[in-house]
């Protein structure tokens, strides 16, 4: 297959992953009544003049999986996570016994599973979405170079791969939001 052609075709796969994994990302951070220590990936504190992730003062653990606990390194620093935790939002008020933080994570009412499983379709949607853009991409790219004297067939052939592509990342996408979706509705 001619070299130009892959690098299309590497490019919209490339793409195609990226967009894989920036919907599992985003799904991490969609809390679904279990307690996920992710949830607090962007909640800083200010740790000697600098703004650093809870993780890097504290030990985070799910002793449970309704409770999330923070033990902090230094028992000065429970002050300042608990600050940072009620100012994020977390929206979970932090229980601070001196020695370390629990935030125990609320079961979910049906109107809110139902409000977390349509942002997970949204986020879905805007993966789907990106992936069909790096498939037409990839097509228009080779389409131009076919019209630049590229033999029709391996054209053809090229656009076809670019298809299967995206078939298999959107298979992929569908699985991901299926098990969200499952996670998020199971009470």
């Amino acid at each position: 297959m001619n070299e130009e052609v892959q690098l299309y075709l590497d490019m919209a796969n490339d793409s195609m992953k990226h967009a894989e994994a920036h919907l599992e990302e985003s799904l991490v951070h969609i809390r679904a009544g279990k307690a996920n220590i992710r949830i607090l990936d962007a909640v800083r504190v200010n740790y000697y003049g600098s703004s650093v992730p809870i993780s890097n003062v504290a030990t985070i653990t799910t002793p449970d999986a309704r409770t999330i606990a923070i033990q902090p390194w230094e028992k000065s620093m429970i002050k300042e996570i608990e600050k940072a935790i009620i100012n994020s939002e977390v929206g979970i008020m932090p229980d601070n016994n001196g020695e370390m933080i629990r935030l125990s994570i609320p079961p979910l009412t049906e109107e809110r599973r139902k409000a977390l499983a349509k942002q997970v379709r949204t986020e879905g949607e805007d993966a789907r979405i990106s992936v069909r853009n790096a498939r037409r991409d990839a097509i228009d790219a080779i389409k131009k170079l076919v019209k630049d004297g590229l033999p029709e067939d391996v054209g053809k052939d090229a656009e076809e791969d670019a298809q299967k592509m995206h078939d298999k990342h959107i298979r992929r996408i569908d699985e991901i939001l299926l098990a969200k979706e499952k996670e998020i509705m199971t009470v």
